[in-house]
């Protein structure tokens, strides 16, 4: 059953960002924004643990999970070092996913000639 709402609830994450495309136009920077900031509104509020335990990937792959990772560092940083924690906890916890993206995007540009 974990399978069929992890695809239930990443493919309405997915819906979201695609209405924002189609019906309201936004740009692709604009609806990643936006999609990273309600993941942040969710995880301040709360919310996305628990559609995390509920939805397992389908809640962790999207995007939305990069705003619940920057929220969730920060709160609990700021609980240990005080104020510095809000910019020692958003890089603890969203260093290995960003050294990650950068690696894998030289990576790739090394084998696939990039156009630009």
């Amino acid at each position: 059953m974990i399978y069929l709402w992890a695809f239930v609830i990443g493919g309405a994450i997915c819906i979201f960002g695609q209405i924002c495309f189609d019906i309201f136009k936004l740009t692709p920077a604009h609806t990643m924004t936006l999609l990273v900031v309600v993941g942040a509104a969710l995880d301040g509020l709360g919310l996305y643990e628990p559609l995390i335990k509920f939805a397992g990937a389908g809640a962790t792959v999207p995007i939305t999970s990069f705003g619940n990772a920057l929220v969730h560092g920060a709160l609990k940083e700021i609980e240990k070092d005080g104020w510095i924690g809000i910019v020692t906890g958003i890089f603890k916890v969203t260093s290995a996913g960003i050294s990650a993206a950068i690696i894998f995007s030289f990576l790739s540009a090394l084998v696939v000639k990039p156009k630009g």
